[in-house]
């Protein structure tokens, strides 16, 4: 079957995936650590989705999330904050911090984590950073409640921080993944549009689009 012989809709979507793919940041992911609200998943989805982050992992120790995606694609809870980036994104639950490290780990991922507020630990301001130097990269996203765990903390890189200057110190999830996420896919995105998989010294012949083309309006 070509496009053309595929019913509108399906075309438009077939298209439209095929479009974004030389955007999406490869070997990126985006991990919530034990959401203390299920719903707020949602919004974080939704920033993965449209920034071009590859997955969403979530730790979730009091297993409120089922652990077969398809399952989790129909819950409510989060495909009422947005039904389309749910069904577009790939995620996938973890019953404990050291579980979901584990993994990353076992497949060479290095993990960084975002909080306001870090002791004992290398701390950045996130336009200070530069994160194209991980091959690949898991960034860590703190309970709305209580941050990132000392744990997290303690098995990641380094932790980044957003610069506040009002009275308010900290910002909700669902703003700061999306703040901190388009600064590494933007970092990531131009890296892997000039260079050919993980080595500075072989530059692609030509360069790959960071941007797409304005959408067609319908």
């Amino acid at each position: 079957m070509t496009l053309e012989d595929e019913a509108p809709s399906k075309r438009s979507v077939r298209k439209r995936a095929d479009e974004i793919k030389p955007y999406r940041c490869k070997n990126l992911i985006a991990v919530i650590e034990n959401p203390a609200d299920i719903a707020n998943i949602g919004t974080v989805i939704r920033n993965v989705n449209a920034l071009g982050v590859e997955k969403v992992y979530v730790v979730d120790p009091r297993r409120s999330l089922p652990d077969d995606w398809q399952d989790l694609r129909e819950s409510r809870k989060i495909s009422k904050t947005s039904v389309s980036a749910v069904k577009w994104t790939f995620v996938r639950r973890f019953d404990s911090t050291d579980e979901c490290f584990d993994y990353l780990e076992s497949k060479n991922f290095s993990s960084i984590v975002t909080s306001p507020h870090v002791k004992g630990k290398a701390s950045i301001y996130l336009h200070e950073g530069d994160y194209t130097t991980y091959a690949k990269l898991a960034v860590w996203f703190g309970s709305e409640t209580l941050g990132i765990s000392d744990r997290a903390v303690e098995r990641a890189a380094m932790c980044v921080s957003v610069p506040m200057f009002g009275m308010i110190e900290s910002l909700n999830l669902g703003t700061s993944s999306g703040i901190v996420l388009y600064e590494v896919a933007k970092q990531r995105r131009e890296y892997q549009s000039r260079y050919v998989k993980r080595n500075r010294r072989v530059e692609r012949a030509e360069l790959l689009p960071t941007t797409l083309p304005p959408r067609e309006e319908r």
